[in-house]
């Protein structure tokens, strides 16, 4: 989209990415009428702004134990896949280049239970499991703002 780089749409992107509130609370805050904001969202929701979700903090949802996983699937991809699709476990997978070739964000009640998610997972190859110990910099989206949502 070619409006992108412009200095609204910036504004707009880093707004909702801190929240969810009325068009007349974000036009508002980037100093726009009400009709001009609405009008921008609607084209920014057609590629450059791909969704809006609520975070949850892992630790009161249960899922205290967050971990990062590298697999090393061999050629069976579809079946683990499959897996993956159906682990609530597993938060997010990511196809990579390199040593390895998925990257998983996976949260677990416990140690154990996160030891039981990834045995399953190894049937379909090796994996190296990292737990993380603190998020230093939480997700924040293009443009540098944090995210609490998008």
């Amino acid at each position: 989209m070619a409006e992108y780089p412009d200095a609204t749409v910036r504004a707009i992107r880093d707004a909702l990415q801190r929240g969810r509130f009325p068009f007349t609370e974000l036009a508002r805050r980037v100093g726009l009428g009400a009709s001009a904001t609405t009008e921008r969202v609607r084209r920014l929701d057609r590629g450059v702004i791909t969704g809006c979700r609520a975070e949850a903090g892992l630790g009161k949802a249960g899922c205290p134990v967050l971990a990062v996983v590298r697999l090393y699937p061999g050629s069976r991809h579809v079946p683990l896949h499959r897996l993956l699709g159906e682990r609530p476990e597993v938060l997010e997978c990511l196809g990579t280049t390199g040593e390895g070739c998925c990257v998983l964000k996976a949260a677990a009640a416990s140690v154990v239970h996160l030891e039981e998610v990834m045995d399953e997972s190894a049937r379909f190859g090796s994996v190296t499991v990292s737990v993380v110990c603190r998020q230093t910099l939480p997700y924040r989206g293009p443009g540098g703002a944090p995210s609490g949502m998008l």
